[in-house]
């Protein structure tokens, strides 16, 4: 994309995603026309209790989601990662889990706490594997992280077997927000603080994607900021996956998308990742209320399919520029 054409896309992108907004609180079971919501209670508690708290944890769900895939590709180094390819997700939801077998009684806190530390350790392993492939493979990473987050999943699908405890597991790896209310997704909010952080260190992070030697040779603390990227990869991933559940692709696709039309200037390009995460799980929640109406399609189901033909477009575009 050209200079000139960039003011225009991030026009488009503030529109749309002020658009998708308004669109989410109207759209719904029940009927909530804007010049009720002013006299009438019931209207006024259905917008508050519900469909804001619904379109807000899509907002920061799909920000911090596209952000901790941003931060994941930077320290992979590699463009074909993200938290549910790399076994992130995963861990998280067998840590939710274990602590859910351990203390059937634990609160949100406690069971994101031990989430984020069971996708601190897992996403630790796949970077410290990663790392020893070769570099001259670059599909070998995403590879190895779609069987390496294949086993965790397995591994965690077993033991809810073994404790009759399928159901939870469904919950928790196919993302949803038809359960989001006003008390129960305030948690993330800290999405939007990790994404403020990412914002503050962009400058480190673009000089850690160049690896550790560049990084050493240029006075970074490359280890710090490395254990620093893993805890927002793993308090992101944590905080969706107790809260709303798995969502694929968007750390993925969206990343790519973003890099392509606006370039590699991190610190620039950040904030607008964000943005784009928002929208494009905003987008897919709201497409997912309408398409079985007034049914609902988890949003997990519809990002599978959008994501999957984003990311191919991304493959297919990049093999014709080259």
């Amino acid at each position: 994309m050209t200079e000139a054409a960039r003011p225009g896309f991030r026009l488009l992108l503030v529109a749309g995603l002020v658009a998708l907004f308004v669109a989410s609180l109207l759209v719904g079971v029940g009927d909530l026309p804007l010049r009720r919501i002013a006299g009438d209670p019931a209207a006024l508690q259905l917008l508050l209790v519900s469909r804001l708290p619904r379109t807000l944890a899509a907002l920061l769900a799909g920000a911090g989601l596209a952000i901790a895939g941003l931060v994941l590709q930077i320290l992979a180094r590699n463009r074909f990662v993200e938290p549910v390819t790399t076994g992130t997700g995963q861990s998280a939801a067998l840590g939710i889990l274990l602590v859910t077998l351990l203390f059937p009684a634990a609160s949100i806190a406690m069971k994101t706490a031990v989430a984020t530390v069971a996708a601190l350790a897992g996403t630790s392993l796949f970077l410290a594997v990663a790392h020893r492939l070769p570099p001259t493979q670059p599909f070998l990473i995403p590879l190895f992280g779609l069987v390496y987050g294949g086993v965790v999943g397995a591994a965690a699908t077993y033991i809810a077997w073994q404790a009759d405890l399928l159901q939870f597991i469904e919950v928790w790896t196919n993302g949803e927000f038809s359960g989001v209310l006003r008390g129960r997704y305030e948690l993330l909010w800290i999405t939007a603080a990790v994404v403020a952080l990412a914002w503050w260190i962009a400058d480190r992070l673009t000089i850690a994607s160049m690896g550790r030697e560049v990084s050493v040779g240029l006075g970074l603390d490359y280890r710090r900021i490395v254990q620093l990227g893993l805890v927002m990869i793993a308090v992101v991933s944590s905080l969706c996956v107790v809260v709303v559940g798995i969502i694929p692709f968007v750390g993925l696709v969206v990343p790519n998308l973003v890099s392509r039309l606006l370039g590699d200037n991190l610190r620039r390009a950040l904030p607008w990742v964000a943005a784009a995460g928002a929208a494009l799980v905003l987008a897919c929640d709201i497409v997912g209320r309408l398409i079985r109406y007034p049914y609902e399609v988890p949003v997990g189901t519809v990002l599978g399919v959008v994501g999957a033909g984003l990311f191919l477009w991304i493959l297919f575009g990049r093999a014709a520029r080259a």
